[in-house]
């Protein structure tokens, strides 16, 4: 099993790349710009707003938008061209999806297995890594009851981790590939305690890290002292690849953690 785990360690950054098409960054010096959600988008810039708790929109540089954890909550009566729902909690998720809505992903297994997207609008790609969650009334493992959602826009990797409950196998972390933005459930209980969000982290090597879900901002930053921490005074952020921190640092984004 060592022999297998370190092989594929090793052809980790091949595997992500055949998975995801996403290659390590060279970014410049770091220019996170917060700005307003109607700003458009210059060629290569993806825009990133945080509605709150775990939904984000995401536009990419030709325009196509996507809602991450969506409950019907959106900006500006904006009907987005994709939503994911990571996992079926009522903070996560809705039954009743605009109609209008293009392309409406389900994280979790609803009865017919693994859930599998890989679906392509327009210049935005999004695809998703099935993760196990805690079945709290049996106190054992539901199988698939969540995704990771990878989002491929303007040459950037953005993984929403969603209600992740485990760390990630060799495989898992393969699949993912290499991530360049990495939006991260920060409450440390419900769903992956700090210690063990640290070593996903840490193995998915992202060049951004930005809390979402609720907890403490400041434990978090804490616990995660290695990466310095700025504060947006936006809800909002213009990113590209050119503008990325060269290492890893933490963004918080205004908003509603809750």
């Amino acid at each position: 099993m060592r022999l297998i785990a370190a092989l594929l360690l090793s052809l980790l950054p091949s595997l992500a790349f055949a998975a995801g098409g996403c290659l390590p960054i060279a970014g410049l010096e770091p220019r996170m710009v917060p700005v307003g959600f109607t700003l458009a988008s210059a060629p290569g810039e993806v825009l990133l707003h945080y509605i709150g708790h775990s939904s984000f929109l995401i536009r990419s540089p030709e325009g196509a938008t996507a809602i991450t954890d969506y409950t019907g909550r959106t900006v500006e009566s904006a009907v987005p061209d994709i939503v994911s729902m990571n996992n079926a909690h009522a903070t996560h998720f809705t039954d009743v999806p605009d109609p209008r809505i293009k392309h409406v992903l389900r994280g979790w297994d609803q009865g017919e297995g693994p859930p599998r997207w890989d679906i392509t609008h327009q210049d935005m790609r999004v695809r998703n890594v099935p993760t196990n969650v805690r079945d709290y009334a049996t106190g054992g493992t539901r199988r698939h009851g969540n995704s990771i959602f990878v989002f491929e826009a303007g040459d950037l990797c953005i993984a929403h981790l969603g209600h992740l409950h485990h760390v990630l196998t060799d495989l898992q972390t393969a699949e993912v590939g290499q991530i360049d933005v990495l939006l991260v459930p920060i409450d440390g209980s419900v769903t992956l305690g700090h210690e063990a969000m640290v070593q996903v982290i840490e193995e998915l090597r992202p060049r951004l890290i930005i809390p979402m879900h609720y907890g403490s901002v400041e434990q978090f930053i804490q616990v995660l002292g290695r990466y310095p921490a700025t504060r947006s005074g936006s809800r909002s952020v213009v990113l590209s690849r050119k503008n990325l921190p060269k290492k890893t640092e933490i963004l918080v984004l205004q908003g509603d953690l809750f």
